[in-house]
């Protein structure tokens, strides 16, 4: 009997040992080079029972997301998260805002929220927060004093601001231009270019840039850890320059009060437009050439794009960028909430080869990447917007926090399964998706490292190339991470996005010379990659990780 109990404890410590070591080879930085995780609290995870998400829920499930525990590897690995609106609002996708300093009551309250940072900052996950700049609700008190106020005019009279003030807060004209809407029982006009109840704030007005410096510190007083800055194109109609500078604006109050705080911006355009907002000094931008059903990423998932292709736009990429800022992060993502989730995109023999490879191209991009909450479960949903944005699929209807998602969504048939269904598969896009966001993860050169492309050893569906870190972002990593040396700050990557095996000699290309060392491979199926020799075998849809 005492033999057979230590013998199951002599296991018990061998396994644990395994799993600490795996986690401790992770090299993750406290830097903005991050990978993270989109929530929209509504459909998350339902703490209360009433089926709408709420923030308690969100701190409920942060060990999904990352346990922050070095001896565990039970969780996604991402080390931020972007939450959706999450302030008042009429609508359930709240981005129609009635009051910015505050938390929807269907979400829960101020304290709940600072719990949820308090504990996302003990797994070492940030937190930044969904910001709506461009428009508010016409629910919003600045709105509703403004039209009291134009309502009261006498006939003929003139708005006037020192009488009150929230007047000059947004665009209001006696004539009806495009994109305006008539304010009912007078003859005014306003902008609202997104929908007649969301009216676009006038940035013309410094005190509007004030209100919005005093909503910024109230978060950042509270924790937040940065914003997610929406729909910054539509700041000024026809006008990059004023929106590129209203947005610098912003950064530069924000900056001032926390340095370390994390911008990105949302300019749904091509890199040749999108490019021009890093002039504002913020830290990202979302990539959105890579995106989407028609991406560089999706296109070359499909296999009908020769891969060299998606890395030669990368290179591209980052020399725009860097025309614009010294210190641009790229925001590489694959799907978000406005768009049809990726498990769509695919149909027929190798479908779920597809969307694993997918998610793979995303994660092994460079910056900080942003992955859609579901997408790691392959979950689906097109066309409405409530459709893409359905409960998060832990299990089945009964399961413990399952949401309804919003009310007006339509049946949607989920493919492959949830979590429940696939956390114990090893080969399921869930096990997938924890085994790239690790490697991302481990090593440090992924996230932060120029592509260089080894053109001797790229074909029709397979690429090589190379990402090793500057002398200067290994200086930064250093000093923030505290330690002497950081390993991997150079790897080699191997593609293979075809359904069938392919062999590379390795000695074709000189800048190949001392990669040698298969230090990971990620399949969609079985086969991993192997080296023999200077042979390297990648089988279908499979990439290999090789060091020197």
């Amino acid at each position: 009997m005492k033999k057979s109990v230590l013998g199951i404890s002599l296991s018990i410590c061998l396994l644990l040992s395994g799993c600490a070591s795996q986690k401790s080879e992770l090299n993750v930085i406290n830097d903005d080079y991050r990978t993270t995780y989109e929530i929209f609290v509504y459909s998350f995870y339902d703490s209360d029972g009433n089926g709408i998400g709420d923030l308690k829920g969100v701190t409920e499930k942060l060990d999904y997301i990352n346990d922050g525990d070095d001896k565990t590897d039970t969780d996604l690995g991402c080390n931020q998260i972007w939450l959706m609106p999450i302030c008042p609002s009429p609508t359930y996708h709240k981005y129609d805002v009635t009051d910015y300093c505050n938390v929807d009551p269907e979400y829960g309250t101020i304290d709940d929220y600072k719990e949820l940072i308090t504990e996302a900052h003990k797994r070492g996950i940030r937190v930044i927060n969904d910001t709506v700049m461009n428009h508010t609700s016409t629910q919003h008190p600045w709105f509703v004093e403004a039209a009291a106020y134009l309502k009261s005019l006498p006939e003929g009279a003139e708005p006037d601001a020192s009488e009150c003030k929230y007047v000059d807060y947004y665009n209001f004209s006696k004539e009806e231009k495009t994109g305006y809407s008539r304010l009912s029982g007078t003859e005014w006009f306003y902008e609202a270019r997104f929908w007649s109840e969301m009216p676009d704030l006038n940035l013309d007005n410094e005190a509007v840039h004030e209100e919005f410096k005093d909503i910024a510190k109230f978060w950042l007083d509270l924790g937040c850890d940065g914003f997610r800055m929406d729909a910054v194109t539509s700041y000024y109609t026809d006008s990059t320059e004023k929106s590129v500078e209203a947005l610098g604006i912003f950064n530069d109050n924000v900056k001032e009060m926390n340095p370390n705080a994390y911008i990105v911006g949302e300019a749904w355009e091509s890199s040749a437009v999108y490019a021009k907002y890093y002039g504002s000094g913020i830290d990202s931008l979302f990539d959105f050439d890579f995106s989407g059903g028609e991406g560089y990423i999706a296109k070359c998932a499909r296999g009908k794009m020769n891969p060299t292709k998606y890395l030669e736009a990368q290179v591209k990429e980052d020399e725009l960028f860097a025309s614009y800022s010294d210190d641009f992060v790229n925001a590489p993502f694959y799907t978000n909430h406005d768009m049809a989730r990726s498990a769509g995109y695919y149909v027929g023999k190798g479908s779920e080869d597809r969307i694993k490879l997918a998610g793979a191209l995303n994660l092994l991009m460079s910056g900080n990447a942003y992955v859609y909450y579901g997408e790691e479960l392959g979950m689906k949903g097109s066309g409405k917007d409530e459709n893409k944005r359905a409960a998060m699929q832990w299990g089945d209807d009964s399961t413990e926090g399952m949401c309804k998602g919003p009310k007006d969504m339509e049946k949607i048939e989920m493919s492959y399964g949830s979590l429940k269904d696939q956390e114990t598969d090893p080969n399921s896009i869930y096990n997938y998706y924890k085994k790239a966001i690790r490697l991302r993860n481990k090593y440090p050169s992924i996230a932060r490292g120029n592509v260089e492309i080894l053109e001797g050893l790229c074909e029709d569906h397979a690429a090589v190339w190379t990402k090793e870190m500057s002398e200067d972002s290994i200086k930064k990593a250093l000093e923030i991470s505290g330690r002497k040396a950081l390993p991997d700050t150079s790897v080699m990557l191997a593609l293979n996005n075809s359904d069938e095996e392919i062999r590379i000699d390795l000695s074709k290309d000189e800048a190949a010379s001392g990669y040698r060392t298969l230090s990971d491979s990620l399949s969609t199926g079985d086969n991993n990659a192997t080296i023999d020799g200077d042979t390297l075998i990648l089988p279908a849809y499979g990439i290999a990780v090789i060091t020197k």
